[in-house]
């Protein structure tokens, strides 16, 4: 209530694996309304703003790719009634690519080939975009970090935020079971009195295989790339007091061979060196992990078809809009499909005791909420 809190969402990526041409939050992903992701967490953001009338800045962070089509895209939808004010745009950071030799790699003849820094770069763009000195001048203590590709994410969780203050904690993190050992999430695990994270493809198999006694998987703790972090602990990255790792990742890229040609290669040929905002928690003070329902915080979507796809994603988000009717004991049909605003009911608590006499609840298909216009 004391505004203390900034939403940051990591934007970069496109749309291109989804056969979408144009930035990944500008996809619509609601099963009814066939709300964007970027509208989603816009209600979200404002149905919270408006619980506990307070302004909550939204800083968002895209590749230099995508940064235009995402900020015309929140131009032309009138910023969601968050106020242009209220909002943040930025790049993050890039790297040259080089050769498995370790050569520079050229994507023109002036220039280098380039590729994004990973999403630990984000908190080095935070502090060289100007955002957490406008954090600072509006009183930001804690920055929530999630990724673009989550509907399900509780932006502003009460809860969270509660007990990762209570703890004076630098950076805490949301965990859930995983679904098997090779799922691609990151690996929380223990080392020494240090908690870190291990990205999935850097833990071996024999590792993601192993079980407890009770014959469940011993690392299925999975991060969901949810976090809040300290605005002071960010500074100190500014300093250079600490520094994030880089990872080495092989990747495609195109690039200019020796007689000059552009050369599109098949197969990886060169090297990416990225960070991961996750690194961060081994450096924190007091982190916290609080365990997430999968079907209440995330379901992605990362893929055309199949797991984690737009059509899995919708299927939760009518699966979870069934729940919380459910728990506000109303009854609804297993079969229909449910969409609530979040802009209207951000949690599913804010649907106990309301008044929903004006929907028909027996129907196949169900919106619950209000609109909001782009004019408004």
């Amino acid at each position: 209530r004391s505004g203390k809190t900034a939403a940051f969402t990591v934007a970069g990526g496109q749309g291109t694996r989804l056969g979408y041409d144009g930035p990944k939050g500008t996809l619509p992903v609601s099963p009814i309304k066939k709300k964007t992701l970027f509208q989603l967490f816009a209600e979200q953001i404002l149905g919270m703003s408006k619980q506990y009338e307070v302004t909550i800045p939204w800083y968002i962070m895209c590749s230099p790719l995508n940064l235009e089509a995402t900020t015309i895209h929140f131009e032309e939808n009138n910023y969601y009634g968050l106020g242009k004010e209220n909002l943040k745009f930025f790049a993050q950071g890039v790297m040259p690519a080089t050769d498995f030799d370790g050569n520079l790699l050229l994507a023109s003849q002036d220039n280098l080939a380039l590729s994004p820094n990973g999403h630990g770069g984000s908190l080095k763009a935070l502090i060289d975009s100007g955002s957490i000195t406008d954090m600072a001048q509006r009183g930001v203590e804690h920055v929530s970090y999630f990724q673009v590709d989550n509907p399900l994410v509780s932006i502003i969780n009460p809860l969270f935020i509660g007990l990762h203050d209570l703890q004076t904690s630098d950076m805490s993190s949301r965990s859930l079971t995983k679904t098997g050992p090779f799922e691609k999430l990151g690996n929380f695990v223990s080392t020494g009195d240090r908690i870190s994270i291990i990205e999935y493809s850097d833990l071996p198999e024999e590792k993601a295989l192993e079980k407890e006694e009770d014959g469940r998987i011993k690392y299925r703790a999975g991060s969901p790339a949810i976090h809040i972090l300290r605005r002071d602990f960010i500074e100190q990255f500014a300093s250079g007091e600490i520094k994030l790792p880089y990872h080495r990742a092989e990747k495609k890229v195109a690039h200019l061979n020796k007689n000059g040609d552009l050369v599109t290669p098949e197969k990886p040929n060169a090297v990416k060196f990225e960070t991961f905002v996750f690194d961060a928690l081994p450096l924190a003070k007091n982190p916290l992990i609080l365990e997430a329902d999968r079907l209440e915080e995330f379901s992605p979507v990362k893929n055309k078809t199949g797991i984690d796809s737009l059509e899995s994603s919708r299927s939760d988000q009518s699966k979870r809009a069934r729940r919380w009717l459910k728990k506000a004991g109303y009854s609804v049909n297993e079969e229909s499909i449910v969409e609530i605003s979040p802009s209207t009911f951000p949690s599913a608590h804010d649907l106990q005791g309301a008044d929903l006499q004006q929907y028909d609840l027996d129907s196949k298909i169900i919106y619950l909420g209000d609109e909001i216009r782009a004019d408004e």
